[in-house]
């Protein structure tokens, strides 16, 4: 099979199986790195592009992943009107060594390519040409965001036993920004390890998902999770840091653009700024810090963001 070690690191390849003719489409929307069909590679690199050539077997060996977004559950009764959202972050975190890819309609090129990024995941993606502006916007972007080679940060851990109750968790934990890590056996690192099936966490209470991530929130109590977000159900962040610096991502599942998200991240650090997709350098505001925690808004933001802090 063929490998993307060419690429650049955590940046998803856009699959083209457009002929050579497409070219002024791909020129437009300044991509210029694209996996193509083996037999076609050699004419989009002598056309000046960086072509990986990608089999028909790897395409196909590669674990599909669903559009991210929102999506109307009509068929589901719910007591809320809380958005469901359609989040694969979890999927990579299981399997971070996988190989994804995604086939999306037009509108969900750009936030796939912002979360495959955001997970580092070995992704390919699919997507309309009329998305390609959009999409090739989005990986210039995401290829001007400084690296930085920080580990996750994690307030719990979840046993994977591969079931689908306690993959549905998964799926709810990054939904409600309750950061986890994913471990084979509970870990001494966390004070908190979800292994359903135990005493602790029943099967049956695992049979809902929604009410149990509550249960799991209030076993670590908001004052103890590392990352809040305020002001938007629909804002998913990936934390990363190392005790001296942190990166937050956020992720706008959404598809509108947010006004005034508020932060909460515990511990103290000093005033910074962000850098939002289709925006550029955006200052941060009422920026707060008491009781071991720092308190901050961003004044808006469309499908992608990521902050950079240094701890005082």
């Amino acid at each position: 099979m063929t490998t993307l070690l060419a690429l650049a690191v955590s940046l998803p390849c856009v699959y083209w199986t457009q002929g050579i003719e497409s070219r002024p489409m791909l020129e437009a929307a300044g991509i210029k790195r694209i996996c193509v069909p083996p037999d076609r590679a050699d004419a989009w690199r002598a056309a000046g592009f960086t072509a990986i050539s990608i089999a028909d077997a790897d395409v196909a060996s590669r674990e599909p992943l669903p559009a991210p977004g929102v999506t109307a559950r009509p068929a589901v009764a719910s007591p809320t009107r809380s958005p469901w959202m359609i989040t694969n972050g979890w999927r990579v975190m299981r399997r971070p060594a996988g190989k994804y890819s995604y086939s999306v309609s037009a509108g969900k090129g750009a936030i796939a390519a912002a979360e495959a990024f955001v997970y580092g995941a070995d992704a390919i993606l699919t997507i309309d040409p009329a998305d390609a502006g959009a999409v090739g916007a989005m990986l210039s972007f995401l290829d001007g965001v400084p690296a930085v080679d920080l580990p996750p940060i994690a307030d719990l851990a979840i046993v994977d036993d591969g079931t689908p109750l306690t993959r549905e968790l998964m799926n709810q934990f990054v939904r409600r920004n309750l950061l986890f890590d994913v471990v084979r056996a509970p870990s001494a690192r966390y004070r908190i390890n979800v292994a359903v099936g135990t005493p602790e966490y029943p099967r049956d209470e695992a049979a809902d998902p929604g009410t149990f991530a509550l249960k799991i929130r209030r076993q670590l109590t908001d004052d103890q999770r590392t990352l809040r977000i305020y002001g938007s159900e629909v804002v998913v962040g990936r934390l990363t840091g190392d005790g001296h610096r942190i990166r937050l991502h956020l992720i706008n599942y959404g598809g509108r653009e947010i006004e005034g998200l508020r932060i909460r991240l515990r511990g103290a650090y000093r005033p910074g700024e962000a850098l939002v997709a289709g925006v550029g350098r955006v200052a941060l505001t009422d920026h707060l810090v008491a009781g071991g925690a720092t308190e901050l808004s961003l004044p808006r933001m469309g499908t992608y963001a990521v902050i950079d802090l240094v701890a005082q």
